[in-house]
């Protein structure tokens, strides 16, 4: 039981100036902020996502690609929850309509990819779930926690000229060209416990204060928590806003009762 280890990675379309409690290295701009995941939940990853500019266009294939391609022991599901966000910040999730695999071949070609997809203005408070073989993109000026299957495996279909390796044959093989089913995406209050995720891989919680009975049932096993606003007390440490906890059960973990934290756990 403990604070995880945080890893900081500098990105092209990284930041210089991070939201608080983040501090970029002088002249470096950060793009992601990882925190390792414990031997007790090796496939869960949690990361902290901050953009100048526009990542590519991508998708991520699902277990069963993954193991056949020989690129990973799983595929990536994953989802967003937006802190912060710049005015006109988008996010692309989806395309707009149908689309068969040689129209997304063709577009990622010549660039038109980019308009067909489905962009999202965002703000502070949106929630979108990923599934593994969903096309998207991370627009610039947005901020976020993104919560997923520990897999680096992206394949980049456009990336606005960067000179970067693209996954032409692999990205379209596995991309659904289809839109964004809309109950995957949300607004969440302000206030309030509410679940986000409950999906095959994992389980998310944006909890107010100390969970109810349900919520301790749910997570009696090893969890991960973020705190957000306030603090946790996990193991005799403090954990803060910008840290991430292993607790091997809800019930090791004093909550704040005024405060706001996300808890997840593998399903």
């Amino acid at each position: 039981m403990s604070g995880l280890a945080i890893r900081t990675v500098a990105k092209p379309w990284g930041r210089e100036m991070l939201p608080a409690p983040f501090v970029a290295p002088p002249g470096e701009k950060i793009g992601e902020i990882w925190f390792e995941p414990p031997p007790q939940l090796p496939g869960l990853l949690v990361k902290y996502i901050f953009t100048s500019e526009k990542l590519s266009v991508q998708v991520h294939p699902d277990d069963d690609q993954a193991r056949a391609s020989g690129h990973g022991a799983n595929g990536k599901e994953e989802c967003w929850l937006v802190i912060d966000a710049e005015p006109g910040a988008l996010l692309g999730v989806g395309f707009r309509e149908h689309l068969s695999r040689e129209r997304i071949r063709a577009a990622a070609l010549d660039g038109s990819i980019e308009d067909l997809l489905d962009w999202h203005p965002v703000t502070a408070g949106d929630f979108f779930y990923i599934p593994a073989n969903t096309v998207h993109a991370i627009g610039a000026g947005v901020s976020l926690i993104e919560v997923q299957q520990n897999a680096d495996i992206t394949y980049r279909l456009y990336d606005y000229g960067r000179p970067r390796e693209l996954h032409l044959d692999e990205g379209v093989a596995v991309a659904r060209g289809e839109p964004h089913d809309p109950a995957l995406r949300r607004i969440v209050p302000e206030h309030g416990t509410v679940e986000l995720a409950n999906g095959r891989y994992f389980r998310l919680h944006r909890l107010d204060g100390e969970p109810d009975a349900t919520i301790g049932a749910a997570y009696a096993g090893p969890l991960l928590v973020i705190p957000r606003q306030g603090s946790v007390r996990l193991g005799g440490e403090t954990l803060k806003p910008g840290e991430c906890g292993l607790a091997g059960s809800i019930d090791e973990i004093e909550f704040d009762a005024s405060g706001q934290s996300l808890i997840a756990r593998p399903n």
